[in-house]
């Protein structure tokens, strides 16, 4: 096991990742920016370094900062996080030449599976289903149009090295797809610095559906079962639950054992997600694969018992998984609302000093935040400030666990989405699970 880890990132995911640490006995080094000095992570973190200024750019996405902070505090180990460097196959071999440990799959591995086109190749070849589309990026206008009307409208163009929404556009008619095709490969060059964008079918009113990969350096892969994260606003998730109220014993089995194949096929050897969306006759279509753990993963948590950010250490660290499939059970319901810095009347985001912090508490409430009174929520970063996530017996009960627990959530200074999420969790169609990906947009309007 390691001695030391240098955590490349920071807030509730950082906290996150220390206390994952702690629990195995690994010392932590905190890195910050200038404008994240007070932040929790740095606190209560073994040792913190400043790598630089307030932009990502120049602090959280400066390789050549994070590489000398580890060697200068004679960390092993680099754990990304998600965002900012976690999916970046560059940075995690620099720290395989530098004989640091990166806390996450093989460059190769993240490579293959990071750019769509290739991802949607290997799974192919094992037989997993994905919606027809292009096998190669598109880097034409006239092509595009070409294959899209092959293909039938609506179609969705998206970034090869994307993710998040950013380089994604749906595209209902040959009229507006030059457009379309043009804003998309500009915001996947300014997003990703890739252009190159594929089109593929679009599926109306899907679920969005992920499930969860654990695999070792041992050739070692299960799931963890799958989560629904089909509340979304622009493509980026709002709420998330598992299981799904779509998911039948069967198709979970179908969706594991194709995960488990494309993760084996590629030699994946750490956590991972794939992604998945499950139309109206239940049939599902492979979608991507995030090459990292994901902001959602503790509602996988709350219903299999598994710490998967523990099981990520310990398999970069040479061990072998504890688990084998037969041992996942799936216990019970988990649903987790985002907490963002957020307007909730216009989604912009709001910054400034928290005045007032309570968290919930309570049997089956867990809340993964960096929030704390007098705080200052920076202008600089992802508006996400903290996770409240339950647990409890059946989805009905986890439901109004969660309506109880953001009524007791007090966050005032600033405003926060949490009385959007308590408008969901009142919502007819929510309660009874008649929900896919276009839900905001209906109830938005009603």
């Amino acid at each position: 096991m390691f001695h030391k880890v240098l955590i490349a990132n920071r807030g509730e995911i950082a906290l996150r990742i220390i206390r994952a640490c702690k629990e195995l006995g690994i010392k932590t080094v905190a890195v910050y920016s200038t404008a994240d000095r007070e932040s929790l992570h740095v606190k209560l973190a073994d040792e913190s370094i400043c790598i630089g200024p307030a932009p990502s750019l120049q602090s959280y996405l400066n390789i050549n900062a994070i590489i000398s902070a580890a060697e200068l505090t004679d960390a092993e180990a680099i754990h990304p996080g998600y965002g900012f460097l976690s999916e970046n196959a560059a940075f995690a071999e620099i720290c395989e030449n530098c004989g640091i440990t990166f806390i996450g799959p093989s460059s190769e591995s993240m490579r293959l599976m990071g750019d769509k086109i290739s991802a949607r190749q290997a799974v192919i070849k094992e037989g997993v289903p994905i919606l027809p589309g292009t096998k190669e990026g598109v880097n034409d206008v006239n092509e595009a149009v070409k294959v899209a009307k092959k293909i039938g409208f609506p179609v969705i163009i998206k970034a090869t090295a994307g993710g998040g929404g950013r380089g994604m556009k749906i595209v209902h008619s040959p009229a507006t797809l030059p457009n379309a095709f043009a804003t998309a490969r500009a915001e996947a060059q300014s997003g990703f610095g890739n252009p190159e964008v594929y089109i593929e079918k679009y599926c109306e009113e899907p679920r969005h559906v992920e499930i969860q990969i654990l695999a070792d350096k041992h050739g070692n892969v299960i799931h963890l079962g799958e989560r629904d994260c089909s509340i979304q606003r622009r493509h980026q998730k709002i709420i998330e639950e598992a299981p799904s109220t779509v998911t039948t014993p069967e198709l979970r089995k179908a969706m594991g054992d194709a995960a488990v194949r494309a993760a084996k096929a590629v030699n994946y050897n750490s956590v991972g997600t794939m992604e998945f969306l499950v139309d109206k006759n239940n049939d599902f279509y492979f979608m991507e694969m995030n090459t990292r753990v994901q902001v959602e993963h503790p509602v996988t948590e709350m219903v299999t018992g598994v710490d998967i950010v523990r099981e990520q250490i310990r398999s970069a660290a040479g061990l072998k998984l504890r688990y084998k499939q037969s041992d996942i059970k799936i216990n019970g319901h988990s649903i987790e609302c985002r907490i963002n810095a957020e307007d909730p009347a216009k989604f912009t985001p709001c910054p400034g000093k928290i005045t007032a912090y309570h968290t919930p508490g309570g049997l089956g409430v867990r809340v993964d935040s960096f929030a704390y009174a007098q705080y200052t929520v920076l202008p600089h970063y992802d508006s996400l400030i903290a996770k409240l996530i339950v647990h409890a017996e059946t989805r009905e009960d986890a439901i109004k666990r969660m309506a109880r627990a953001l009524d007791e959530y007090i966050i005032e200074g600033i405003k926060t989405t949490i009385p959007f999420h308590k408008r969901i969790m009142a919502n007819k169609d929510f309660i009874e699970g008649n929900i896919d990906t276009s839900f905001l947009e209906k109830m938005v309007l009603e």
